[in-house]
């Protein structure tokens, strides 16, 4: 439990001003986490949490040279994939808002003296559940989104694994792919990706003072560096 690490106080503060400062920090940490990843190429471009195709495909890869039409598949199933994470990132907002406010101060103190990512090593904990739980329905949704040319990334994964399968000749070249886990996959990558994305902004906020954008931020963190 983070309560049973050290909690000795920060010179110079009260312990209400410390559970304020981390906990502004998080906010500023998920809002722009969340902000960066809800556009476009959020999660396309970002080699850290881009969003592969999932388990069961890949044996996919093994017959791309003998079936050219499924590299075009693979490539447009992996950008609707990451586009429906983007759309569908911003419903973690209100989850990581709540989470946040419910902090006690020991765990505020404790968080605020742990590792440069211990708030989100912390709200991981707290929220993985509960994100999942509101998150998936939301990334079910934006998958069948038609997304990029009037193809929503269910359709474009379905195709993908019908043109592998029919190319298989019923299983007789190779096995057919029976499976198909593209929420589950989306939405454990896409939650995996914004604590990645999380981590980083808090990290920035401990160690660069560029990134403690008001005066809570700046206060806490910097008697924090003494």
């Amino acid at each position: 439990s983070f309560a049973l690490m050290s909690c000795e106080k920060v010179p110079g503060l009260s312990e209400e001003e410390i559970s304020e400062g981390l906990k502004e920090a998080l906010r500023v940490g998920t809002d722009t986490a969340v902000t960066k990843l809800n556009k476009s190429d959020g999660f396309f471009t970002d080699q850290a949490i881009k969003i592969l195709l999932p388990e069961e495909a890949q044996p996919i890869y093994n017959v791309v040279s003998t079936v050219p039409l499924l590299n075009t598949l693979i490539d447009q199933t992996i950008l609707t994939i990451n586009r429906s994470a983007e759309d569908a990132v911003v419903e973690a907002k209100p989850i990581f808002v709540d989470a946040i406010t419910s902090i006690t101060l020991d765990d505020a103190l404790a968080i605020l003296q742990g590792e440069d990512t211990a708030a989100t090593s912390y709200l991981k904990l707290r929220t993985q559940q509960q994100l999942n739980d509101a998150f998936k329905p939301k990334v079910e949704a934006s998958l069948k989104k038609e997304i990029i040319f009037g193809i929503s990334a269910e359709n474009s994964y379905e195709k993908l694994i019908n043109t592998y399968n029919s190319a298989s000749l019923g299983g007789l070249l190779f096995d057919r792919i029976e499976e198909n886990s593209l929420s589950e996959h989306t939405t454990n990558k896409a939650l995996k990706g914004m604590f990645v994305k999380v981590g980083d902004e808090e990290t920035n906020i401990r160690t660069d003072v560029s990134h403690r954008v008001n005066e809570t931020l700046e206060t806490v963190f910097a008697e924090l560096d003494k």
